[in-house]
């Protein structure tokens, strides 16, 4: 009997051992998850902070947004305001350039951006003449960009109405190297044109750029010229200028030739023909991409022997190239020539290959290596023919009139002849080898 209370007494004791180990374990199971408990908690309780605080920057930010949208809304209705106050101005300063009795002739425009010196300059010589046919050549003055000194000065002259080209859209050159300075010209003309001829309906456009002067007789000329435009549909554009207009070069002031090289530097074009070129603009060089062949389709330009522009523009996108040896020496016409009373019908296409061909035929044709210096010996007009590229440079370089050609073509020439006078009134032809043929020689 007492055996068997001794092994119930030890039972319990072996029992009650298990029972605290278990108790223990279970404690410490509890502590250990009260401890991740609290963990998970004040974790919880950390992304609950967290994402209030995103709450209220997301808040923040929705606030902002929403007053830059109103800013954006703000700035847009003032940019809308500034543009119809433009237009406004625009068609006011055309209502009193225009005279309703009189169909304009042209229209004047004077490409601008930063230079407003020269634009003063340009200004004062185009008006100097222009006042007397003020209806007949409304004057614009579009500049490109916002410089604020080039704006005060256009729209300080009443006689003159205001066009500002803003583009922001970045410029991406084809070449590395490539001056942007020539595509956003290209994209300022296009502009330009698109706004006389389209907005304004102008059936023709005068382009002048800020850094020339006229001459005299310009408004007549182009008053001429114009009809020639209308009759001959073989003439592209008329120009001022003559390439190789420097003083030695030059004699007659009333006359004028046909070339299959585009002079620029004061021109005159149509409504049809920009119409044909503007959906094709080239987004730069737009002088040299109007002398290829592909765009002139085989059309001439008129251009005078003594030019009716003068460019003084040394500093420009340009940088002055060529500025000494062939700008500066230009010669501007000063004679008062009436054109209208003028019989210019030597140039009309069917008649004008003849006439050339008969001053060619009635030069002294001068051969061999030596051929320049025997011009000199020579009385009257003389021909020369080069062979090719090369041989024509090396000849003009002798005589020192440009070297260039664009697309097969020489600067000036017609029918591969360039043209110019050699001490006064003796007449220089350089001839292509095919252009005796080509005139019918």
């Amino acid at each position: 009997m007492a055996n068997f209370f001794f092994d119930f007494r030890f039972l319990l004791l072996i029992a009650a051992m298990a029972f605290i180990y278990i108790q223990i374990r279970l404690f410490a199971t509890q502590s250990q998850y009260a401890d991740r408990l609290a963990e998970a908690v004040e974790s919880e309780n950390h992304c609950t902070s967290q994402m209030r605080l995103l709450i209220d920057q997301i808040s923040m930010q929705q606030g902002q947004i929403v007053t830059l949208e109103d800013e954006r809304k703000h700035h847009f209705e003032e940019v809308l305001q500034l543009k119809t106050l433009l237009q406004d101005l625009e068609r006011k300063g055309l209502q009193q350039l225009t005279d309703k009795t009189q169909v304009p002739v042209a229209a004047v425009v004077i490409m601008a951006c930063n230079r407003a010196d020269y634009l003063e300059r340009t200004i004062k010589s185009v008006l100097k003449y222009q006042t007397t046919v003020a209806s007949k050549y409304p004057v614009f003055v579009s500049q490109d960009g916002t410089n604020p000194v080039v704006k005060k000065k256009a729209l300080s002259y009443d006689q003159l109405a205001y066009m500002q080209h803003l583009d922001y859209g970045e410029v991406e050159t084809e070449r590395p190297g490539e001056l942007i300075a020539y595509y956003k010209i290209a994209r300022h003309y296009k502009w330009a044109l698109d706004q006389l001829f389209y907005k304004h309906n102008f059936s023709r456009v005068i382009i002048l750029e800020d850094d020339m002067e006229i001459a005299p007789d310009f408004f007549s000329y182009f008053e001429a010229a114009a009809m020639l435009l209308d009759k001959d549909k073989t003439i592209m554009a008329v120009s001022s200028w003559n390439d190789n207009g420097q003083k030695q070069f030059v004699h007659d002031s009333y006359l004028l030739y046909r070339s299959d090289f585009f002079p620029g530097l004061g021109w005159m074009l149509t409504k049809s023909i920009w119409d044909e070129l503007s959906p094709k603009w080239p987004k730069a060089y737009w002088d040299d991409w109007l002398r290829l062949k592909d765009n002139h389709k085989g059309r001439q330009f008129v251009r005078p022997e003594v030019c009716r522009t003068y460019n003084f523009g040394e500093h420009g996108s340009s940088m002055g190239q060529f500025f000494k040896q062939y700008l500066e020496p230009i010669k501007l016409n000063d004679v008062q020539i009436d054109w209208m009373s003028m019989d210019l019908s030597y140039l009309m296409e069917d008649k004008y290959v003849k006439y050339f061909a008969d001053l060619i035929r009635k030069a002294k044709p001068v051969y061999g290596n030596d051929a320049v210096m025997k011009a000199y010996n020579v009385v009257g007009d003389v021909r020369i023919e080069y062979r090719d590229q090369s041989d024509f440079e090396r000849i003009a370089r002798q005589f020192g009139i440009f070297e260039e050609w664009k697309d097969g073509i020489p600067r000036t020439a017609y029918k591969g002849v360039v043209v110019f006078r050699h001490q006064t009134q003796r007449r220089i032809f350089l001839i292509a080898p095919d252009s005796l043929e080509r005139l019918g020689i």
